[in-house]
């Protein structure tokens, strides 16, 4: 038997079927239904009392997976003790009384768009993202994916959109998924308890250096491309055998129909037409396809993979794509590269002079200023974070550690009120000195611009209902009147 399948590992579906799953061919939705008793007991309630008036159309999320020294970045101390605040200086930026660091010279240039929350906090653990994604603030034992999480932001997105037909997808992720790399399933990015049917539409990537580095702390560029894979027809499928396999199912959907009566079974149809849509959508093909954009385009945004994907990622916000993801993350196990990421342990200074953030600064301002010129940056909300900070102390070995005690956001475009500082370190940024920010609410916040209640429930499978950013509140001196 022969399979046709779209993005995504394999994976145990207890809400209804993936769309990798609901491409197999065969019976999958029939006895693979039988399978998910759980999936038709779950009820489905209308949110539409909890949404109001959007002011942006999409957010694009850029995610410094390992947590960036933001005290190196953002947040800057140069009056603090030797051994504090480091050998990098501030500089003045487009907003007056923002500084950032000296190694963000294009990036200083939009901070009269952005606004800096340095009061972040979180109590979920080192290296845990599921807060960052959903405000939900438990520090899990590991970092692993369970199908009991809350969901993310993208997939509370994709729920809302649960009923739009459209070729492209609501929540997309890239480069891939997250852990990925390493292989592995993180917990944060995903549908969670609503079902792996809200999880991100997710590319998977190359990922190479020019020259494997001896030490891991010594990283360079990682290079490569965000790609859709499993899209062709293999092994002699055509696209009129893939008709007729869809006849197949829909014989089986009917029969199934049949079984359950009146249950719900997971929009399985529905599922499947955009299944089918996206293996044969010359319009998906396009919108991924970043070698359609000119060499001075990719050329400013950085021959990167980091660059690749944010870039890929304009290209799905002019398409509509609500919720993109942009990750720079570890790809250690799967690639011969680094696994440092932004996990500065070691090296700390010479790791961002080398690589991090000249590369960051380049894409970034790239990504901001293409924004901008399209007409796209007012409706677009950007949001940079990681996972966690850096210690304010410089270890031994010139590196920060993990430090969940403060740190900084960046947020940009649609809906912010622009040259805004929000929130205080203290002299040394390891502690809140004002005004406190929970990652919940940063969630929060963001839900606010995109529509969305924060305080919208969502049920889980013990059917009990859950605020979407867990009681966080959005920061209403952080947004443009």
């Amino acid at each position: 038997m022969h399979a046709i399948t779209l993005l995504g590992s394999a994976r145990r579906a207890c809400r209804g079927p993936t769309r990798r799953e609901t491409l197999a061919a065969g019976a999958l939705t029939f006895f693979g239904g039988l399978l998910n008793e759980r999936a038709f007991a779950a009820i489905e309630r209308s949110p539409n009392r909890w949404l109001h008036t959007p002011r942006i159309k999409s957010v694009v999320l850029i995610y410094l997976q390992g947590g960036p020294p933001t005290q190196d970045m953002f947040d800057m101390k140069p009056e603090a003790p030797d051994g504090v605040g480091g050998e990098l200086r501030p500089i003045a930026s487009s907003a007056s009384g923002i500084e950032v660091c000296e190694l963000l010279p294009l990036t200083s240039q939009w901070m009269h768009k952005s606004a800096v929350v340095r009061s972040v906090y979180h109590n979920g653990g080192c290296h845990k993202n599921l807060p960052m994604y959903t405000g939900w603030d438990v520090n899990l034992p590991d970092e692993e994916f369970r199908d009991s999480d809350p969901p993310s932001m993208g997939s509370v997105c994709a729920y809302l959109d649960r009923e739009k037909r459209s070729e492209l997808p609501t929540y997309a992720y890239l480069p891939c998924p997250l852990g990925w790399g390493e292989g592995r399933k993180k917990a944060g990015p995903h549908g969670g308890f609503l079902g792996p049917k809200y999880d991100a539409f997710a590319t998977e990537c190359t990922a190479y250096v020019d020259h494997p580095p001896d030490d891991i702390w010594n990283p360079q560029v990682v290079r490569g491309e965000p790609r859709l894979t499993d899209m062709e027809l293999i092994d002699g499928i055509t696209l009129d055998r893939l008709n007729n396999r869809r006849k197949l199912i829909e014989q089986f959907d009917l029969q199934f129909a049949q079984y359950v009566e009146q249950r719900d079974v997971g929009n399985f149809p529905r599922e499947q037409q955009l299944a089918f849509d996206m293996l044969t959508s010359p319009r998906v093909r396009e919108a991924f396809d970043i070698s359609r954009e000119d060499d001075r385009t990719r050329d400013r945004y950085g021959r990167t993979l980091f660059g690749s994907s944010t870039l890929l990622a304009r290209r799905l916000v002019e398409r509509g794509v609500k919720f993109v993801n942009v990750s720079w993350d570890n790809f250690s196990k799967r690639f011969d590269v680094s696994k440092a990421a932004w996990d500065t342990h070691e090296n700390n200074f010479p790791m961002l002079r080398q690589t991090l953030l000249p590369n960051f600064d380049q894409t970034y301002s790239a990504f901001i200023e293409d924004l901008d010129q399209r007409g796209l940056l007012d409706e677009t909300l950007v949001v940079t974070m990681g996972e966690m900070g850096r210690t304010p102390r410089i270890n031994a070995k010139g590196g920060r550690d993990h430090w969940t005690e403060c740190y900084s956001v960046l947020f940009a475009g649609g809906g912010i009120r622009g040259g805004t500082i929000y929130g205080a370190s203290d002299e040394q940024a390891a502690f809140i000195k004002d005004r406190p920010v929970h990652i919940r609410d940063i969630c929060a916040t963001i839900y606010h611009l995109l529509g969305i209640d924060p305080e919208m429930p969502v049920y889980n499978r013990s059917d009990r209902p859950l605020p979407v950013a867990h009681g966080g509140q959005a920061i209403a001196e952080i947004l443009d009147a």
